[in-house]
């Protein structure tokens, strides 16, 4: 029987893009911005616990996307956190780091835990601990190179790089390896975001992010 943890990695590398959203957002405004981005269809996003609402967005969101979108939290630092995080109907954690103490506790409830890593160690101890899917962070300040050269000896992990990815370099991180990718302001730029233009942002990702992974598999 497959878990719910595998479920959610499966349904995040079939669709490839977490739309992140952090920063200080009214209520209505991250209902619309979760309204766009299941209009795109980008059907993974991520609130921040940094940001405003987070927590009441997240129970909103969930209401009103129903099973149509995976809604998940980021920034979870603490256990505490994480639990209340999943009260309010989170289904699926990010760390900007590596907390085992999260990572026990996410996988005691099912939930697909995404821990931050950066070096070749800190890939091993996630992994080791039973994460199969990986944030890397910050990917803006390495590029897709760097995860060319992580994934030759690692390459039964799964990458989530997150950071300064754009429709410019989104195809090399295909390339590169990566089964999904984290973006945030190059998809949703801030509360003054019109609708219209999270839509047609979204899908420009998603063209490049499809277009560069058949392109890898030819």
């Amino acid at each position: 029987m497959t878990s719910n943890i595998e479920q959610t990695a499966n349904q995040i590398k079939l669709g490839g893009i977490i739309a992140i959203i952090r920063g200080d957002y009214p209520m209505d405004k991250l209902i619309e911005i979760g309204d766009a981005l299941l209009a795109a269809p980008v059907l993974a996003m991520e609130i921040t616990l940094n940001s405003s609402n987070a927590l009441d967005a997240i129970a909103k969101l969930r209401e009103r996307a129903g099973e149509n979108m995976l809604v998940g939290v980021g920034t979870v630092r603490t256990v505490e956190q994480a639990s209340a995080a999943l009260e309010a109907g989170a289904q699926f954690t990010v760390a900007p780091g590596f907390n085992p103490a999260v990572v026990a506790y996410t996988q005691t409830r099912d939930i697909l835990h995404l821990p931050g890593v950066f070096t070749p160690t800190e890939v091993e101890t996630a992994f080791a601990a039973g994460c199969r899917i990986l944030k890397l962070f910050p990917s803006g300040v390495i590029g897709p190179a760097y995860l060319k050269a992580l994934r030759a000896p690692l390459d039964n992990v799964g990458f989530v790089p997150t950071g300064n990815i754009s429709v410019d370099n989104i195809a090399q991180y295909v390339q590169a390896g990566a089964v999904a990718v984290g973006i945030g302001s190059s998809l949703i730029s801030g509360p003054e975001a019109s609708m219209a233009e999270i839509i047609t942002r979204a899908r420009a990702l998603q063209a490049a992010w499809e277009i560069a992974k058949i392109q890898a598999t030819n």
